[in-house]
C-alpha cells in the first residue's frame, strides 16, 4: 500500500490584479509547503511547483506523505521529593498529575535536570491523516496572503482579493472532503474563459498541467512567459525590428493571459515625429503594449500586442490595438506641438508662478539657485561654467509644458527635445536631460560631464533647501525625496570621478537657501498674512551660524548614510565603512579610495593584530587628561621596545609621507603593517603610565603619533 501521493491545490477565482498575482503566488506556495512542513508531513520539496493564471493560485507537491508519524509528547512533572511523601508512596500532587495524562503512577517513566530527578509522562499516538490535515493547512495559507484590501461578494459572509468560483483539492486520486471560502472541493477546474470555457476534469495532480493546457491554459508560469516572450520576438522579427521588453511589462503581461498570441500592429508614421519616449511610455504604461525598435534603437510604426485568445479573425484584435492607441499618441502630439510653438524660455519665464515649496519660494527661484551651484561646481571640476549655467536656467522649464503635464515621467527628456528645437547646443540639451539622471535604482548616472554637474547642482539645492524647511525623513516619509537624492548626488560624484569638496558644495547650497529666506522675510515682515509671517520669523531662528554648521553636517552625515547601503551592496562591511566614514573625508571620491584600501588592509594577517592595538591606544589617550607633547623626546626612551617601536614609526612616517601625498592609501597601509612587530613588542615590555610623568607623556607622545599615523587613512581601531 502507498504511503505517500501528490497533492494538487487549485483555487479558482475571478481575474487577480496582475502585479499583485506573483507575490500572491509566491505567498500560497510558501505558506502551503511550510504548512506541511510544521505537521511533520514528508514531501519532496525539489519537485513541488508553484502555479498560477490571471484566474488561479495552484500548487502541485509531489510525494506527500499520506499520514503524519507518530505523534511523541512528554510532559515535565513533579520532582521527587514533592511526588512521593517519606515513605515513598504518590502524593496527591503526582496522582493530579497522572490522572491528568490518563496515566496510571506506574506508568510515569522518570528523568533528570540540574534540579534533581522528576516525573515525566510519556505517550505515543498515530499520526493524523494528511487529508484531514490539508483543510487547516490551505486555510491558513489563504489567510497569510498578502491582501491589502480583501472584497465580499454576493450575501455570502465571505472575503477574498478577488471572488472565488471553484476548488480542486487532490490527493492522490482522491478528492479531499472539505469546504473553504464556501465552496465544495472536486476535481473540476476551468478552461480558458473563450477557448474552453467548459469544466475541465483533473483525474490526478500529476494531470493537471497537461489537462489544463488541452484547455488552452497555460497555467505554468515560466511556460506562458517564454510563450508571451517568443510571440513577441517573432512578431517584431516580421517588422524587420527589435521589440523593447521590459521585464518588469513582460511579468505584467505574463499575469493577464493564460493563452498568449503575439500580435503585430502599427500606427501612422506622422506620430514619430514625437519624442518618442513619450509614445513609448503611453504604449507600456496605459496599453501594455511593446514597441518595436529599428537596429539604431530608434522607434518604428510598429508595436506588439498580446492577446488572450487566438481569434479566428486576427485583423480585428489587430484593428482593435490601433484603434485605442491612436487618442493618446493625437494628443501627445498636440501637446509637442503647442509647447514648441511656446519655447523654452517662455516656459521658464513661468516658473515665476509655480511654487515648490512655501518656504523655499518658487521653481523660478529654486531655478537661479542651481545655476549659481552649477557655475561653482563647473568651475571645481573644469567644466564649463557659462553652459553650466545655460543648461541650469532651462532646466525645470519643461515643468511648465503640456507634455510633461500629461507625462510627468518624460521631465528633462521633453526639456531636451525643446531646448534642441530653440537652437541650444546640444550638450546644454542632453545635460537638461541627464540632470535626472539616475532615476530609480539601478539607473546610471549623467553621461555627460555637463549633466553630472546639473545633476549634483539640482540634488545640493534640494537637499539643503528641505532640511532647512524641516523636511527631513522620516520613518516612511520623505515627500521630497532626500533619500533618493541624497544617493543620486553621492553616486555621481563616485561613479562620475569628480573631485569636490562636499562639506563646502552643502554650504554653499545652504547660504544660498538662507539668502533666500532672508530675503522673504524682509519682503513679508510687514505684510498682513500672519501665517507666512510666523514661518518666516521661525525660519529667521534657523540662521544663525551655530544652526548653520550644524545643517551642513547633519547633510554630510545623511549622504554618508546612503553611502553605506551602496557600498554594503559591493561588499565592504560596516567596520569598514565606519572606520573611514570616522574621519570624515570631504571628498567622496577620496572615501572611496580609503575604503577600498581599508578593505584591503583587513585581508593581511597583520591587520587584527594592529586594529587591536590601535583600540588599545585610543582608549589608553581617552582616558588621560595630561598635555600630550607634540614631539617625542628620543633622550627619554628608556627601555629597547620603546625605542626600536620610535625609530619603526619614524622611518614608517617617512616612508609613508609621499604615498599619502599621491593618495596611494593601500601603499600606506601596507607600510604600516610592518610595523606589527615592534608593536607587539611595546606592548609586552613597557609600562605605558608609568610613574614618572614625563616618562608617561613621552610614551603617550609616541603611542599618539603610531595611532594619528594610521589615522592618515581611516580610524583602524573600529576594525577591532
Amino acid at each position: 500500500m502507498s504511503t505517500h501521493a501528490s497533492l494538487l491545490i487549485e483555487l479558482g477565482t475571478e481575474e487577480l490584479p496582475p502585479k499583485a498575482l506573483p507575490d500572491l503566488a509566491q505567498a500560497f506556495y510558501d505558506s502551503v509547503l511550510a504548512g506541511l512542513e510544521k505537521r511533520g508531513l514528508g514531501f519532496a520539496r525539489d519537485s513541488a511547483r508553484m502555479l498560477y493564471s490571471p484566474r488561479r493560485l495552484a500548487v502541485l507537491v509531489e510525494a506527500v506523505a499520506l499520514q503524519q508519524p507518530t505523534q511523541s509528547s512528554e510532559v515535565l512533572g513533579p520532582y521527587l521529593n514533592i511526588g512521593l511523601d517519606a515513605n515513598d508512596q504518590p502524593t496527591q500532587a503526582l496522582l493530579g498529575f497522572a490522572t491528568k495524562n490518563g496515566l496510571a503512577v506506574e506508568q510515569l517513566q522518570r528523568t533528570s535536570d540540574n534540579k534533581g530527578e522528576r516525573f515525566v509522562a510519556r505517550s505515543e499516538k498515530p499520526g493524523a491523516a494528511t487529508s484531514a490535515l490539508l483543510p487547516e493547512i490551505v486555510g491558513e495559507a489563504l489567510k497569510a496572503l498578502p491582501v491589502p484590501k480583501p472584497m465580499r461578494w454576493g450575501s455570502r459572509d465571505i472575503s477574498f482579493v478577488r471572488p472565488v468560483h471553484w476548488l480542486v483539492l487532490l490527493l492522490g486520486k482522491d478528492v479531499v472532503d472539505c469546504e473553504i471560502l464556501g465552496l465544495k472541493a472536486d476535481r473540476m477546474s476551468r478552461g480558458h474563459r473563450f477557448h474552453s470555457p467548459k469544466p475541465v476534469w483533473i483525474s490526478r495532480p500529476e494531470d493537471y498541467v497537461d489537462s489544463l493546457r488541452g484547455a488552452h491554459v497555460l497555467v505554468d508560469p515560466v511556460e506562458r512567459r517564454e510563450r508571451v516572450r517568443a510571440g513577441i520576438d517573432a512578431a517584431a522579427a516580421e517588422a524587420d525590428g527589435i521589440a523593447r521588453v521590459p521585464e518588469s511589462l513582460l511579468e505584467e503581461v505574463n499575469c493577464l493571459v493564460e493563452w498568449p498570441k503575439a500580435v503585430l500592429c502599427s500606427f501612422e508614421r506622422e506620430f514619430l515625429r514625437v519624442p518618442q519616449e513619450a509614445l513609448i511610455s503611453t504604449m507600456e504604461a496605459n496599453q501594455k503594449f511593446f514597441p518595436v525598435l529599428n537596429s539604431e534603437h530608434r522607434l518604428t510604426e510598429h508595436f506588439i500586442g498580446v492577446a488572450n485568445i487566438e481569434s479566428r479573425d486576427e485583423a480585428e484584435v489587430r484593428k482593435g490595438y490601433e484603434r485605442v492607441i491612436r487618442p493618446r499618441f493625437a494628443d501627445a502630439q498636440f501637446f509637442f506641438d503647442e509647447d514648441r510653438k511656446q519655447g523654452l524660455s517662455s516656459m521658464a519665464d513661468g516658473l515665476k508662478t509655480v511654487t515648490y515649496q512655501q518656504k523655499l519660494g518658487s521653481y523660478a527661484d529654486k531655478t537661479t539657485r542651481v545655476a549659481s551651484l552649477a557655475d561653482a561646481i563647473a568651475r571645481e571640476v573644469a567644466a564649463d561654467e557659462d553652459l553650466a549655467r545655460r543648461a541650469a536656467e532651462l532646466s525645470k522649464a519643461d515643468l511648465q509644458s503640456r507634455l510633461v503635464n500629461e507625462f510627468p515621467e518624460l521631465q528633462g527628456i521633453a526639456g531636451r527635445h525643446y531646448a534642441s528645437a530653440a537652437g541650444e547646443m546640444g550638450i546644454v540639451a542632453d545635460a537638461i536631460d541627464h540632470a535626472y539622471q539616475p532615476r530609480f535604482a539601478g539607473d546610471s548616472i549623467a553621461a555627460s560631464p555637463l549633466g553630472q554637474v546639473l545633476a549634483i547642482a539640482e540634488r545640493l539645492d534640494t537637499l539643503a533647501g528641505g532640511f532647512a524647511a524641516g523636511l527631513k525623513p522620516t520613518g516612511n516619509k520623505d515627500p521630497f525625496a532626500l533619500r533618493r537624492n541624497a544617493l543620486g548626488l553621492a553616486r555621481t560624484i563616485v561613479e562620475g570621478g569628480l573631485e569636490i569638496d562636499l562639506p563646502k558644495a552643502v554650504a554653499r547650497a545652504n547660504d544660498l537657501i538662507d539668502h533666500h529666506v532672508q530675503r522673504e522675510i524682509v519682503r513679508h515682515k510687514d505684510g498682513d498674512k500672519a501665517k507666512i509671517r510666523e514661518a518666516f520669523d521661525k525660519a529667521a531662528d534657523e540662521i544663525t551660524p551655530q544652526r548653520r554648521e550644524q545643517r551642513i553636517a547633519e547633510i554630510q552625515d545623511f549622504v554618508f548614510d546612503r553611502l553605506r547601503g551602496y557600498y554594503a551592496d559591493q561588499g565592504f562591511t560596516g567596520a569598514q565603512f565606519d572606520a573611514v566614514a570616522d574621519l570624515r573625508p570631504a571628498s567622496l571620491l577620496d572615501f572611496g579610495r580609503r575604503l577600498r584600501a581599508i578593505r584591503e588592509f583587513a585581508a593581511l594577517p597583520e591587520a587584527e593584530a594592529l586594529a587591536a592595538a590601535n583600540k588599545r591606544i585610543r582608549n589608553i589617550l581617552k582616558k588621560t587628561d595630561e598635555a600630550i607633547p607634540a614631539e617625542v623626546d628620543p633622550q627619554r626612551l628608556e627601555a629597547s621596545a620603546e625605542r626600536e617601536l620610535n625609530d619603526a614609526v619614524n622611518a614608517a612616517v617617512a616612508a609613508t609621507d609621499p604615498l599619502l601625498a599621491d593618495r596611494d592609501y593601500v601603499g600606506v597601509l601596507k607600510r604600516l603593517a610592518q610595523l606589527r612587530a615592534p608593536v607587539d613588542a611595546f606592548f609586552d615590555g613597557v609600562m605605558v603610565m608609568a610613574d614618572d610623568a614625563d616618562l608617561r607623556r613621552n610614551r603617550l607622545a609616541l603611542l599618539k603619533r603610531l595611532a594619528d599615523r594610521f589615522a592618515t587613512v581611516a580610524e583602524v581601531a573600529l576594525l577591532a
